[in-house]
This record gives structure tokens, C-alpha cells and sequence, in this order.
């Protein structure tokens, strides 16, 4: 099975990104995660983005503040799909990041999610991989599956407790 890169241009971005991480092991997705930034180790950000095939990843989830140029430039360097994350930032509530991340030129397209969006990231990287694996696809049902009756439980509880009928 292809990994995930999961990469981030500060390790502030940690904790928003604890939710990629959380999906990613519960559909069984192996994962790394890296700290490289566009902007500080742009090099280190080319050659990881140029080798990550060849390492094994089948996707890229960049997750960056502000500026957030790197899924830009991961998707400059590597063929692979790449998911963006735009991060929260004490600056502009991460609406900088938004369009930084999605408002990517002609010919270099980057998967957009909503702002500290980590989770989501996640889900359409197992999209993607399971296109070509089966038995991911079979967990993403059941995963949706799980989703749907949590919901339905939690409706059934609150219409029990606060319905007046």
C-alpha cells in the first residue's frame, strides 16, 4: 500500500493536524510526518517532494499558515496529488492561507480543504489511494458506515430528551 506524507510548515501545526493523523490510523493508512517548510528549507521541500514516489507515497497533505506555500511547492515538484490544508493563524483567522493554498496557478492543482481541515485531508487522501486498493475501499465504506450511525444514535438521544410530544 502507498503512504501519506503528511507535511507541515511549523510544528505549531501539530495539534490541528492530529486529525489526519487519527483518520489515517483508524482506515489503517501508513503515514509520515514531517516538518519542512517552503520558505525556510525550500531544498529540503524540493527533494522530498521530488523522491516521495519513489519513497512509497501515493499522496502529499501539506498543511501551512499565512503565506502557505507549501502545497504550492510540493505540487511544483512531484507529480503526486497533493492536499493542502490551510491553517488557522492568529493573523487573518487562516482566510490568508484559504486563498494562498487554493488559488494555485494553471497546470499545478492542489487539493483544497477547509481551514484546519485535517481530518477531511485525510479522507481524500484514502479517496485516492483506494482507487487502487480494494480492501482501503472497504474500510472507507465502513468508516462512512460508523459516521452514519453515530449521527442516527445521537438523533435518537436528543429527540428522546428534549422532544416534547
Amino acid at each position: 500500500m502507498k503512504k501519506v506524507a503528511i507535511v507541515m510548515g511549523s510544528d505549531s501545526d501539530l495539534k490541528a493536524m492530529q486529525g489526519a493523523m487519527d483518520a489515517l490510523k483508524a482506515l489503517e493508512v501508513p503515514y509520515a510526518v514531517r516538518i519542512i517548510s517552503a520558505h525556510r528549507t525550500p531544498e529540503a521541500a524540493a527533494e522530498f517532494a521530488k523522491s516521495a514516489w519513489g519513497e512509497g507515497y501515493g499522496v502529499i497533505i501539506a498543511a501551512a499558515g499565512k503565506a502557505a506555500h507549501l502545497a504550492g511547492a510540493f505540487a511544483a515538484n512531484t507529480l503526486l496529488p497533493v492536499v493542502g490544508v490551510p491553517m488557522k493563524s492568529s493573523t487573518l483567522d487562516g482566510l490568508d492561507a484559504l486563498l494562498s493554498t487554493v488559488q494555485m496557478p494553471s497546470g499545478m492543482p492542489v487539493a483544497t480543504v477547509a481551514i484546519d481541515g485535517a481530518t477531511n485531508a485525510a479522507l481524500l487522501a484514502a479517496q485516492i489511494l483506494a482507487l487502487s486498493d480494494g480492501a482501503l475501499m472497504e474500510r472507507l465504506a465502513a468508516y462512512r458506515t460508523a459516521q452514519t450511525e453515530k449521527v442516527l444514535e445521537k438523533d435518537r438521544r436528543i429527540s428522546e430528551e428534549y422532544s416534547n410530544l
